[in-house]
């Protein structure tokens, strides 16, 4: 299930567990539930199968139009060259105004301070480790393929109304006394 090169990891094996602090990357699975890694200092544990995971690769922002995936997010900070200025002890203006340098057209109103804090930290915690830009070019592989694999919809004559039982009817109306 990992798919680490050159020891870069992809966004669609990292997770983050409500509850725990810190990102994880899934390393197994059993019966009870799943092994996952630390990504900040490589300790493994065990995840129940009934607790609730969000892969980073489903998260995404939400902006004017639509949702921005994480993954352009984190490649807008990372091509802004400002990655270096982030400091998350700073007053929460000052992230609302670089988060807002970064991605114009979030919606302020939906994403929270701490929405905004957690992900500058993710960003900082995962830049280096992994390649945001080889996940875009994935999801847009995925998507053109599912595009290819969608059923055409067969139209069967047999299925349509009939004639017949359009022009007549065959109900009978009782007078009430």
């Amino acid at each position: 299930m990992l798919t680490e090169k050159n020891n870069i990891m992809e966004l669609k094996d990292i997770i983050a567990v409500p509850g725990m602090s810190g990102l994880y990357k899934v390393v197994g699975n059993n019966k009870t539930g799943f092994i996952v890694e630390s990504v900040i200092d490589n300790k493994r544990s065990m995840i129940s199968s009934s607790q609730r995971i969000m892969t980073l690769v489903d998260i995404g922002v939400y902006t004017n139009e639509e949702e921005m995936p994480l993954n352009q997010v984190f490649l807008k900070i990372q091509q802004s060259g400002k990655d270096k200025s982030i400091d998350l002890k700073a007053d929460v203006k000052k992230l609302r105004e670089f988060f807002k340098s970064v991605v114009p057209e979030y919606d302020e109103a939906r994403v929270y301070d701490s929405d905004i804090k957690k992900m500058l930290s993710w960003y900082l915690l995962l830049n280096g480790k992994v390649d945001f830009s080889k996940v875009e070019e994935e999801e847009d592989k995925v998507l053109r393929q599912q595009e290819q694999d969608k059923p055409i919809p067969k139209i069967h004559e047999a299925h349509g109304p009939k004639e017949m039982a359009a022009k007549s009817s065959s109900a009978r109306t009782r007078k009430k006394v």
